[in-house]
C-alpha cells in the first residue's frame, strides 16, 4: 500500500498544473497522484493529456461541476493509507506532506489539517495577500468551531488529510468550495478529533487566478448549519 493518495481538483490552471505535479513527483514518499480536471477550457486539459504519464490516475469531468465534485469523483479511487487534498495552484507547498504524514504516524488519529495560521500572529499574515481574507477566514473558523465544538485555527485550509479508510466512508455531497465546511462538520458529527500542524502558504490574487469569493463564504455558513442540524 502507498503511504499517501493525493487528489488534485483542477479548473483552468494551465500556468501552474504541471509545476505542482512535478513538485509532488519530486517527493520521496510512496504516493498515488490523482488529478481531476473539472472541464477546464484554458488549455489545462491539453497539458494534462500530454503529461498523463506523470500521474497515476487522470479523470475528466464532462462539464464544470466544482471542487467538491472533483474530490468526490476521485474519492472511490484512493489506494493510499492516507488521503490529502492539494489545490492545483502553488499556494500550498507539497513539501509539507511529510510533516502531515508524521502527525498520522506519531498520533493515533484519523484527520490532520494543515493550518496556515497556527503559531503565527493573525495581524501579520502577509501571505494571505489582504487583511480582509485574514478576517473572513478567522470569522468562518470561529463560527465553524462554535457549531462543531472544535478548536481549529484554520477550518477552511485546503490541506485536509484523512485516513483513507475514513475518507472513503464520508458521504460527500457538496459540489463547490462548500466541501470544506461539509467535511469538517461531518467529522465533528462523528466525534472524530482533528489535529492541526502548521504549514507554509503563499496566497495569490484574483488576477493570478484566485477563484474563491465572498459568495463562497456565505455558502460555507449555509453548509455548516445544514450539515450540523438538518442533513447529517
Amino acid at each position: 500500500m502507498t503511504d499517501l493518495s493525493i487528489i488534485i481538483p483542477a479548473f483552468n490552471e494551465k500556468k501552474t498544473i504541471l509545476t505542482i505535479i512535478d513538485k509532488i513527483n519530486q517527493l520521496d514518499i510512496k504516493k498515488q497522484l490523482i488529478v481531476v480536471d473539472d472541464y477546464s477550457n484554458d488549455g489545462t486539459r491539453r497539458i494534462l493529456n500530454e503529461n498523463h504519464n506523470k500521474v497515476d490516475l487522470l479523470l475528466f469531468h464532462k462539464k464544470n461541476l466544482g471542487k467538491g465534485a472533483a474530490i468526490r469523483t476521485a474519492q472511490k479511487y484512493v489506494t493510499g493509507k492516507y488521503t490529502i487534498i492539494q489545490d492545483a495552484d502553488l499556494e500550498y507547498d507539497p513539501n509539507d506532506f511529510q510533516k502531515i504524514l508524521n502527525c498520522f504516524k506519531n498520533n493515533k488519529i484519523d484527520v490532520v489539517y494543515g493550518s496556515r495560521v497556527l503559531g503565527k500572529k493573525r495581524y501579520n499574515l502577509k501571505n494571505f495577500i489582504s487583511l480582509s481574507r485574514v478576517f473572513f477566514n478567522h470569522m468562518l473558523t470561529v463560527f465553524s468551531n462554535l457549531l462543531n465544538n472544535q478548536n481549529l485555527t484554520d477550518a477552511h485550509t485546503c490541506y485536509k488529510a484523512f485516513s483513507s479508510e475514513l475518507f472513503r466512508k464520508i458521504n460527500l455531497k457538496e459540489n463547490g468550495f462548500a466541501f470544506c465546511p461539509e467535511v469538517t462538520t461531518k467529522i465533528s458529527n462523528l466525534n472524530i478529533e482533528i489535529l492541526e500542524v502548521p504549514i507554509s502558504y503563499n496566497g495569490r490574487t484574483y488576477k493570478d487566478g484566485k477563484k474563491i469569493s465572498y459568495i463562497d463564504g456565505i455558502q460555507a455558513i449555509y453548509a455548516l448549519i445544514k450539515y450540523k442540524f438538518f442533513n447529517k
